[in-house]
């Protein structure tokens, strides 16, 4: 049998997990349900990977017939010192029995007795031992409260404990049952395929709540190719509104793991969120102390660690649009030196956008690149946004403004725009880019192909006039008209209306006219003949 394609096995990988998703949802809500199947495929995760870890070694020390998930745990039972190295380099730690492997074996075995009853305890279990075998080792922040939207014990789940253990059996099943192949890097797709494919599912049937931290894969890549610059290798990457982590990740797809040498940083305000990022900085292969993921307000609460790593030589961000910050009611953060600049604050009201544009520009390196989606009112509106906007344009940070297609995001139409910052310039002028027809349909919606992203990449890069995509305007020009930046003010819209030829239009309607007259001649005559021969 010929052996399957990388395609075809993404595909059946896809239906597999379409299939999962669709058995086990029942009551519980889609969007809800994520947690669960994403919970339990992680689980299996680590349960494989801390298995192979520990196999690899005794492997390489001689022993090629050691399997520890065969072991029993008094067997696999270390000294304290042994415990704790393992740990800190694997990240965590699980017993045999507690693998997922073991722990759906046995849950089959059980299955119909009594002691069916403890499968929800024995996960929830298991997830808090994770978590705490984490305590006081280099991973525990990146593990501490990684399973708590996982509730084994949630009636979503099932009215009883028997249908709830039920259900949660199947989803191990489904888990289980999914070819990921070997642990490398095939085994890191395949878990980042599963990932991606789940959140782009959920997403577009959540509608704007999934919009809300999950931005399509191809803008985040647009997005990362921009704010790398061409660099096969760079330090650090941030976003500071990260949701699940997509476009950060995009470094390590386009990269390698290894062309990012320090981290990848991250804040996050929602809880659920948050865990689904380092959830899926784990699934694509990024080791606990390769990121930092902070759970907070990047704009009131940015995160202490973060401020001590800061500047970043690549911003990347799709940051929430038109929500509500304290701003211009709290005299205080005029003082932050990531606001201060500007002399003025984004408003509170609905507007925060501009404060995140501020912030990034603030842990900005001199020679890094921030690509940000942006709302696009923040790019006419008058107020303290245009004298926000004067900072940016006078203090030449603006290298491009490009405008992409409406329809790209979950759960809206809006056409928004890619800003780009830079704090070393190769020249005074701005470039803005309309990209509002580069992409194709696929329904309803709009996508970025790669050719519609190499576009606008080459534009972006040529930094070069062509008619009707792109204009490059002086700043002192943008600011003579007041600090707008929407790239239909600077980028002429191409005229696709049909031409027409007055003169030969013209001549056909004469042509018209006079065939008329002739025909009408010939009715009157017709006419004029039958009323002489009736009378």
């Amino acid at each position: 049998m010929a052996e399957k394609t990388r395609d075809e096995q993404r595909a059946e990988l896809h239906k597999g997990i379409w299939n999962i998703a669709e058995d086990l949802r029942g009551s519980v809500d889609g969007w809800d349900f994520k947690q669960y199947v994403l919970g339990m495929l992680f689980y299996r995760h680590l349960s494989e990977a801390l298995a192979k870890y520990i196999d690899d070694g005794e492997h390489a020390a001689g022993d090629p017939d050691f399997s520890f998930a065969a072991l029993s745990d008094e067997d696999a039972e270390m000294d304290d010192e042994t415990l704790s190295a393992t740990i800190d380099e694997a990240g965590f730690y699980i017993e045999p029995s507690k693998l997922f492997c073991n722990v759906r074996a046995a849950a089959h075995e059980k299955k119909g007795r009594k002691e069916d009853a403890n499968l929800n305890v024995i996960l929830a279990n298991i997830f808090k031992d994770i978590e705490s075998s984490a305590v006081g080792h280099p991973s525990e922040q990146d593990f501490r409260g990684l399973f708590d939207d996982f509730d084994t014990s949630s009636k979503k789940l099932g009215n009883t404990v028997t249908q709830r253990n039920d259900k949660l059996l199947s989803l191990m099943d489904g888990i289980g049952g999914m070819d990921l192949g070997e642990l490398g890097e095939a085994r890191i797709d395949a878990f980042g395929d599963a990932y991606e494919f789940l959140m782009t599912m959920y997403a577009s049937k959540a509608g704007k709540s999934g919009g809300e931290f999950f931005t399509p894969q191809e803008v985040s890549r647009l997005l990362m190719l921009i704010a790398l610059d061409g660099r096969d290798r760079v330090n650090k990457v941030y976003d500071p509104t990260c949701g699940s982590g997509g476009i950060l990740l995009q470094a390590a797809k386009i990269l390698g793991n290894d062309g990012v040498t320090d981290g990848y940083f991250g804040q996050e305000i929602n809880l659920t969120t948050y865990n689904l990022c380092r959830i899926n900085m784990f699934l694509h292969g990024i080791d606990f102390n390769k990121f930092d993921i902070a759970l907070g307000d990047t704009l009131t609460e940015p995160c202490e660690r973060h401020w001590d790593e800061e500047p970043f030589q690549v911003i990347a961000a799709n940051p929430p649009m038109s929500i509500s910050w304290p701003g211009d009611t709290d005299s205080t953060l005029i003082d932050d030196p990531r606001f201060s600049p500007a002399g003025v604050l984004a408003p509170a009201k609905k507007k925060a956008d501009l404060a995140f544009v501020m912030h990034s520009l603030s842990w900005l390196a001199p020679d890094g690149v921030c690509a940000m989606v942006v709302f696009p009112g923040i790019l006419y509106r008058g107020g303290k946004e245009q004298q926000i906007r004067k900072y940016l344009v006078d203090g030449d940070f603006v290298d491009a403004v490009i405008q992409l297609p409406p329809n790209l995001f979950f759960g809206t139409s809006i056409a928004t725009c890619i800003l780009v910052m830079r704090k070393s310039k190769k020249d005074s002028n701005i470039a803005f880019i309309d990209a509002s027809r580069e992409f194709v349909k696929e329904g309803a919606d709009n996508k970025l192909t790669e050719e519609n992203i190499q576009q606008v990449l080459t534009w972006y890069r040529n930094r070069e006039e062509v008619d009707h995509r792109v204009s490059l305007v002086a700043n002192e020009e943008v600011g003579a008209a007041d600090y707008r930046m929407s790239v239909s003010a600077w980028v002429e819209p191409e005229d696709t209306r049909e031409k027409v030829d007055i003169k030969e239009l013209n001549r056909e309607i004469a042509a018209v006219t006079a065939e008329e007259a002739e025909l009408r001649a010939k009715v009157d005559a017709i006419v004029a003949e039958l009323v002489n021969d009736y009378e």
